[in-house]
Order: structure tokens, then sequence, then C-alpha cells
């Protein structure tokens, strides 16, 4: 492949980050944007002046009415990021580089490469989707990279477990400190530059040689990159810009960490819990649990409902050759949401709501208790082979199918376009 076609058709390439070093990293590192509430952001930034949420939600520090996709919100994240710069809080790297990223705590660590991934890759699906997106969230990540000028929250990929890609990140990572390190929720996120131009050249070859991509989280973040650079391509030729890449780090497939995305609903649908149970026992066996049930193999629910854990488990087995039916959320809501509970689209619909693994099922018992919801369900974590699959056959997954955990920290690199 010539330079030129390489330029052209990378999946991913190095990029000059913007970023902390060990002294400012701790002040400056937070969480993603979208995993926290206003009130919890204004909360953690309050004693902390340099925080990266003051850029990624400028809302914080003003009005609480304002409108969070406000001009003038975008305006303070762009005031905000210049002060970062300025105070020298964030540096530009000097040379472009690939930044070996590794997540960890006293149970687990995954060790993956960031990148500036090609939108290219994105547009021609080499970079894989799995879920929708909604205008006002790509239109609002969108504002953020045109008005910052800076593409600053970064797409969590995973790829199939490649051996020449991931041996070079863990022989870095093993033979030499890391370059700084910041700590968030308990985790440990630890960066390593790689500006040494063999080691780099053998990533790009390593990343590039890889069939595809998949996006994990970021759906918002890749496909609001993927429209700057739609407007901002007026010379096609122009295959160096940097707004022809989008902010990503991609680790291992065997390194992910998938945490169950749990279900809970207001009410049983004019249903007694008499009938609800009748209405249940069709398909499934009903087990009562002394203890909150997580669910132990695919194909199989937990539930709580009045004060009482059950376990529930399919008369029939199930199987289909669909990669989209054979999801335990698809189970669910053809078996019980749908039919019983008149959940019809789980996207738009009010009456549901989603728990993320990580908080464990005292969040779905607390909901249930305090009557805010009616019932609550636990499923089976996702399987990456199965995200895997969902993607490569171009469908979309249902909403709120995996949860990933750990999470990328945002303040870390930043992919500046000017």
């Amino acid at each position: 492949m010539s330079k030129k076609d390489l330029k052209k058709n990378f999946l991913g390439r190095p990029f000059k980050a913007l970023r902390p070093d060990n002294k400012s990293v701790n002040e400056v590192i937070a969480p993603p944007y979208d995993v926290i509430s206003r009130s919890e952001a204004k909360s953690l930034a309050e004693e902390k002046p340099s925080s990266f949420l003051r850029v990624s939600r400028a809302e914080l520090e003003m009005d609480g009415d304002i409108n969070p996709y406000d001009k003038a919100v975008y305006q303070r994240a762009r005031k905000n990021l210049d002060k970062l710069r300025s105070d020298g809080k964030l540096l530009l790297e000097k040379t472009p580089s690939f930044y070996v990223y590794q997540i960890s705590n006293s149970s687990h660590f995954q060790t993956g490469v960031a990148l500036s991934a090609s939108v290219e890759a994105y547009n021609n699906n080499r970079i894989r989707k799995h879920e929708l997106t909604r205008h006002a969230k790509e239109s609002d990540r969108t504002m953020q990279i045109e008005t910052v000028n800076a593409i600053t929250g970064p797409v969590l990929l995973v790829h199939a477990n490649h051996d020449p890609l991931d041996k070079l990140l863990q022989d870095i990572s093993s033979s030499r400190p890391c370059d700084y390190s910041g700590t968030l929720d308990g985790w440990l996120h630890s960066i390593w530059v790689v500006d040494d131009p063999d080691y780099a050249e053998n990533i790009g070859a390593a990343i590039n040689a890889i069939p595809c991509l998949y996006i994990a989280d970021g759906h918002h973040r890749s496909a609001a990159a993927a429209r700057v650079a739609r407007a901002r391509n007026t010379d096609r030729d122009n295959h160096d810009a940097p707004h022809n890449g989008f902010l990503a780090v991609t680790f291992p497939e065997s390194d992910m960490l998938i945490l169950d995305y749990n279900r809970v609903v207001k009410d049983l649908n004019n249903l007694t819990t008499e009938k609800f149970f009748e209405r249940l026992s069709l398909t499934y066996e009903i087990e009562d649990s002394d203890i909150a049930v997580k669910p132990k193999a695919p194909k199989t629910f937990g539930m709580y409902l009045d004060g009482n854990w059950f376990l529930l488990s399919l008369k029939k087995p199930h199987e289909s050759s669909d990669p989209i039916n054979e999801l335990d959320v698809s189970l669910l809501e053809e078996t019980i949401l749908r039919p019983i509970l008149n959940i019809s689209d789980a996207r738009t619909d009010t009456r549901i709501d989603f728990i993320g693994g990580s908080r464990g099922t005292e969040a779905i018992s607390q909901v249930v208790d305090n009557a805010a919801m009616r019932v609550g369900f636990t499923l089976f974590p996702t399987k990456m082979a199965e995200l895997m699959a969902v993607a490569d056959a171009n469908l979309i997954m249902p909403p709120k199918s995996t949860w990933f955990d750990p999470k990328l920290a945002d303040g870390l690199l930043s992919i500046p376009l000017d």
C-alpha cells in the first residue's frame, strides 16, 4: 500500500495529544460526561478548579436553569479548555504518538492503545457500530467539538485478540514506568507515551492489519466526530487533517469487562400480582430466593417484586440463529416486557428504566421498595462475542444491552483540531 493510500485508508494512527503530566493529572482527570448528572458534576468539580468536567460539563459553572445545549455552555467549555492550556495543566505533545492506556484495580486490569481512529473507516463500517444514536445527543457533541476545536471525549473500542498488537502493548507497559497516571472511582488510569519511531511504526502496522474494530461505548461521540469531518472536508486529499480521525482507545476482547445492564418497570400493566405471576408462569419456572438474584447463566433472570427475589428459568429451551434474538435482553423483551408488561419500545417508553450492574442489586431493590418502580429484573451480562456478532451482521442491539466497567476517563487525552 502506498503512503498516500495508507493515509487515506488507515484504521488508527498516532496523534499529538493535549494531555496532563504527572503533576497535574489528578487535578484534571474526570469521569465521562455522560455517566453523571449535572448536580453530580457540580459536586465533583467544586473543589477542583482544573477538573475536566469544566470542559465536558461546563454548565456546572452556570445558572442552574440554563439549557445544557445553550451556545453559552459550549463557549464556556472553550474558555475553560484554553485556560487549562494557558495554566500549563494540559500540554501539547511534540510528536505524533500512540499512547498505551492501562486501567487497573486490585482484581482487574486491561491494556489498550489510544489512537486517532479513522472517520472513513467508521463510515465504511470497518469501525463497527451496534447502537442507534439520538439526534440531540449527537448534535450536542458536535457543537462541543466545533466550539472547543478539539475532540475531548474518548470512544471505547475493542478488537478481537491480536497477538502482534497485544504483545507490543504488554511489552511497553511492563518495561518502564508509565509517563502519568490518575485515580478515578477506585481505578488507576496509566498512560505510556509511545513516541519512539520504531515502536510507533510497529504499533501502527499492527493496528492497521486488524480487519475491524468495534465500538463498545461512545456511539454519540464517534457519530459527532464523523459529522465534524464531513463539514470540514472541503479538501478531499487532506487526509492528514486531525478532524479525519477521532479520539479512541482500543482494548483486546479478552481484557474487556462487561457487567449486567438491568431493568426496572414502573407498573404491572394494570395486572394484579397474582395475575402477573399467572402470566409469567406460562413461560418460566419461578423459584423463591432468600438472597438477591444475579443470574449465573444465560437465559435466566432475577426478579424483585413486593420485597422478594425470584429466579426465573425458561420452561422450554430457547435457540435462535439470529444474533439479536439470542441476546438475553431480547429474550426478556419478547417473553415479559412486551407481551405481559406492554413495553413496546424500551428505547422510548417512559415506564422502563435501566440500572448498570456496577450499582449492584441494591439499586434495584431500593427503587422498588421506595415505590419509584414496581418490579425489577436482573440479567446475565451480554458476552463480548455476542456484541461482535451483532456488529458483524450490521444489526442494532436492543437499548442498554451492555454496561462496560471500568469507563475511560476524560481529560487524560484530547485531540486538538488547530
